[in-house]
């Protein structure tokens, strides 16, 4: 089994976890660390991507371009990411991004379509980006689907293609068949993105990596939405066990994990009963702090509108299904 390159997305998909309120000292400090323990990517933006900073998807309290910056002018070695979503970004954030000296794009679109994404996938090479795509709720589809999906991402010019689990809805199996059917398809690299919610976010990653996978991520602490990602440091010493010397200073991950990243929490990254039924449920992680909040508003169980949002195969973009889930089932009552 081969080493993976590993992507460190604390400051992206963590900043779910922190309701977007990383500041620039943050930024800066967690990046010097990641840096100096020789982690080759760091995912910095707002929690979904470019121009994330919205009422739906909730407001950053520092412009993420600032944040970005910081990084940027942090890292000695590191490669700087960013995350991008058609619809939610445009144009106008990928070219300021790349003049800011950004090195890697990952354009994150649902599984089932990678149509959407051609024409910023050609801006992003025209841009001198390395661009990743990601095939976000990639539990939903069959390996054959994603494999076809992948391989139009290919030929807009992606240079690796990710099988995502947004959920945290997969079993090792899932995670294997998706990447092994990416690895048959694709001439270009394929990667892994986990959630924990049903506590298998370094199992899936390792079983991913069996079949293949070039690229895996992970989140200092588990820092992430729903019940967070694989855990950055714990996924360093699995790979350390397994006999895959990393090169990564596993001391320095641990100790900025345990000492700055754990003081941002607000609450608990665990497996509790509302990230639990997301997982089982197969929801988007990202919902889950809005469910909670409809949930409160309505005095309704955020479970039950997770096990509703599932029912009804909600994606990424239909937010506004929350609340009216939760005025529903406020009406049954």
């Amino acid at each position: 089994m081969k080493l993976p390159r590993l992507t460190d997305t604390t400051l992206r998909d963590g900043s779910h976890a922190v309701s977007h309120r990383f500041t620039p000292e943050q930024v800066r400090t967690i990046v010097h660390e990641l840096d100096k323990a020789g982690i080759p990517v760091i995912e910095v933006s707002h929690g979904a991507g470019l121009h994330g900073s919205t009422i739906q998807q909730g407001f950053s309290t520092f412009p993420e371009f600032e944040l970005i910056a910081e990084a940027i002018n942090t890292v000695k070695q590191a490669k700087i990411a960013s995350l991008f979503v058609p619809g939610i970004g445009t144009s106008v954030e990928l070219r300021k991004a790349a003049e800011m000296g950004l090195d890697v794009i990952r354009i994150a679109v649902h599984c089932t379509e990678a149509d959407i994404s051609q024409q910023h996938f050609e801006l992003s090479k025209q841009l001198g980006l390395e661009a990743v795509g990601f095939l976000m709720m990639a539990h939903t589809q069959p390996p054959s689907v994603l494999a076809k999906q992948a391989k139009l991402m290919e030929s807009y010019g992606a240079d690796c293609v990710y099988v995502v689990d947004s959920a945290g809805s997969m079993l090792p199996s899932d995670a294997r068949e998706r990447v092994q059917a990416l690895k048959e398809t694709l001439t270009i690299e394929v990667g892994f993105h986990a959630h924990n919610n049903l506590g298998l976010a370094i199992g899936n990653t390792i079983a991913a990596m069996e079949a293949g996978a070039d690229q895996i991520d992970g989140t200092l602490r588990g820092l992430g939405a729903g019940a967070g990602n694989a855990p950055t440091e714990v996924l360093v010493g699995v790979l350390n066990k397994m006999g895959l010397n990393t090169g990564l200073h596993l001391s320095i991950l641990m100790d900025v994990a345990e000492d700055v990243v754990a003081s941002l929490l607000t609450y608990p990254i665990v497996i509790d009963r509302d990230n639990l039924a997301s997982g089982y449920a197969g929801v988007y992680n990202s919902f889950l702090l809005h469910v909670r909040h409809a949930a409160e508003k309505f005095g309704v169980s955020a479970s039950e509108i997770v096990a509703e949002l599932g029912k009804r195969q909600a994606i990424a973009g239909q937010e506004d299904w929350i609340l009216d889930v939760a005025v529903e089932l406020a009406g049954r009552k």
